[in-house]
């Protein structure tokens, strides 16, 4: 990788995304993996909501970054809310991506249950220029434990990513995370030894990233 003098790496950083990645050097991340808001107007149990939730404005202008930044040949991993899939392809394929490939993550209980009870989340895998195919392609579901989304509302499991993360990097790689929340991406490539950014808008979730990420790292350098 070439060119990534204005990259950071292994630090959260509190901003606006597409903010932040103007200020990253072209092709500087090798892999994307991010659960950015669904545009759902989210509010769980406790009465807690989602930054930006409530429009799609960001979609195009967040995506066109993330391509931008992520070298030729890179994958991007996206959550998105199925209801919302119009907004959200149209965002991954005006910024040029491929979508090479759809994940299921299929849990144990129902985050909701309305028409149907609602049991697994859902992502799409999309490709940057001339890809090559991962040496161990892994299954396209996968199995999702209950976080207790104690640390944010849509808390991702770390055990989640973690194949996502073997399947399309290697050690020493970048990974971003534009919408990092509580850094439950940026926690997966920690313990893989692949460096990270994480990005947060919301300056309580930064907070938490950043000292989830530092005691893992505490505990790292102990052992």
């Amino acid at each position: 990788m070439t060119g990534n003098a204005n990259t950071p790496r292994n630090e959260v950083i509190n901003a606006n995304c597409i903010d932040a990645m103007r200020t990253f050097d072209r092709g500087s991340v090798d892999f994307i993996l991010t659960d950015p808001p669904y545009v759902t107007r989210f509010r769980d149990r406790q009465g807690r909501t989602v930054a930006n939730d409530d429009n799609g404005r960001w979609l195009r202008p967040a995506f066109n970054q993330m391509h931008r930044v992520l070298k030729d040949g890179g994958f991007c991993v996206s959550f998105y809310g199925w209801n919302k899939v119009d907004l959200f392809m149209d965002a991954w394929k005006s910024a040029g991506f491929r979508v090479v490939g759809h994940l299921v993550f299929r849990k144990r209980y129902a985050s909701s249950a309305r028409f149907l009870r609602y049991e697994h989340e859902q992502a799409y895998l999309l490709a940057k220029g001339n890809v090559s195919l991962p040496e161990h392609p892994i299954p396209d579901v996968l199995d999702f434990p209950y976080t207790g989304n104690k640390l944010h509302p849509t808390q991702k499991p770390v055990e989640a990513l973690r194949p996502l993360i073997e399947a399309f990097t290697e050690p020493g790689d970048v990974l971003l995370d534009p919408f990092c929340g509580s850094g439950s991406t940026p926690a997966a490539a920690q313990q893989l030894g692949r460096d990270w950014i994480g990005i947060e808008l919301d300056g309580n979730h930064a907070r938490t990233a950043s000292k989830r990420l530092a005691s893992r790292q505490h505990h790292r350098a102990a052992a």
